[in-house]
């Protein structure tokens, strides 16, 4: 969805009703630091009692460095609309923290919120006089839903589709239904700890793709090629595990078959961001019971390849959202 490099000393945590005052500074002036609005932002009319509603009633996080408090938003979830979906409020950066990649941090930390809670898209208003505040956020992947009135835009953008997945059975069912989304040149990495149901994933793409196998994970060949036995693309699948960086990988020549094939790297986080802009991110989560081999799935849509793509219909009839 949004990409970006992390900055490690910015701290994120929800607020509480004693962040209130520090908030409202926030807002205050971070508002007012922006370009006068005709009409002028709601944001600068926002009281102290105001805030204290957002933070009863709304998911509020606050950013921190070394020197205090440095940005915040507040996010409201709306489960019965239409489509489940989260909207950001009051998004401030304080002006001396302004292009450190604070607003990043916390839309990201929202955008992770809202699909916990089991929202499928994240939106804002956006002011249309503020074409540099727009384009910042098209940059990350938001794109105009629609046009509220002559002064407002409405944002949107499709948040990671998460899915519950209780056996191994369903895991690999999954790959197959995942595998009539992909088309030559799709580039997926997945990640997950060993034993999590990567490689199980992948089998089951390799089903729905119709590839020769069988397939097993490449943890010392590092890369195999399975040919399709029909019109689907080959299947390029890697294990990155024993790779130490990013350039170990490119000597594995996979831009040479990127075009023609569909390309899962296993353990790739870290390594093979570069090797497309569009891609597919899939996070595989064991619980923390023994027992329960229930998986936790999530699926990320990265570039405009995906944009549009319904991901969340993969969770069929077999997965629980």
């Amino acid at each position: 969805m949004i990409e970006s490099e992390l900055d490690e000393q910015l701290q994120l945590r929800l607020a509480e009703p004693s962040d209130a005052e520090t908030m409202l500074h926030v807002i205050t002036q971070a508002f007012g630091g922006r370009k006068a609005l005709d009409p002028p932002a709601d944001a600068m009319s926002d009281t102290l009692a105001d805030v204290q509603a957002r933070i009863a009633t709304q998911i509020g996080v606050i950013a921190s460095d070394d020197s205090g408090v440095a940005g915040c938003l507040f996010c409201s979830l709306h489960p019965d609309s239409g489509v489940p979906s989260g909207m950001l409020h009051r998004v401030c950066v304080l002006p001396g923290h302004r292009r450190n990649g604070v607003a990043f941090q916390l839309v990201v930390a929202a955008a992770e919120l809202a699909t916990r809670a089991g929202m499928r898209r994240l939106q804002l208003i956006a002011r249309r006089e503020l074409p540099d505040v727009v384009a910042w956020w098209q940059a990350y992947g938001f794109d105009v839903a629609r046009e509220l009135d002559e002064h407002q835009l409405l944002l949107d953008i499709a948040l990671p589709a998460s899915v519950r997945i209780p056996t191994a059975g369903q895991m690999r069912d999954f790959g197959t239904r995942l595998a009539e989304l992909l088309a030559p040149g799709d580039l997926i990495v997945v990640n997950g700890e060993l034993g999590a149901g990567k490689t199980t994933l992948t089998q089951g793409i390799a089903d729905g793709l119709q590839v020769c196998g069988p397939v097993t994970s490449p943890t010392f060949v590092l890369s195999r090629i399975h040919r399709p036995t029909g019109a689907a693309p080959q299947l390029v699948h890697v294990d990155a595990y024993r790779l130490g960086s990013a350039a170990e990988l490119d000597d594995l020549d996979l831009d040479e078959t990127l075009g023609e094939s569909v390309t899962l790297i296993e353990w790739g986080a870290g390594l093979a961001e570069h090797l497309a802009a569009d891609r597919l991110e899939i996070d595989i989560e064991r619980s923390d019971d023994i027992d329960d081999d229930t998986r936790l799935v999530t699926v990320r849509g990265v570039g405009p390849r995906w944009r549009g793509v319904d991901l969340w219909a993969l969770a069929g009839e077999q997965g629980e959202m």
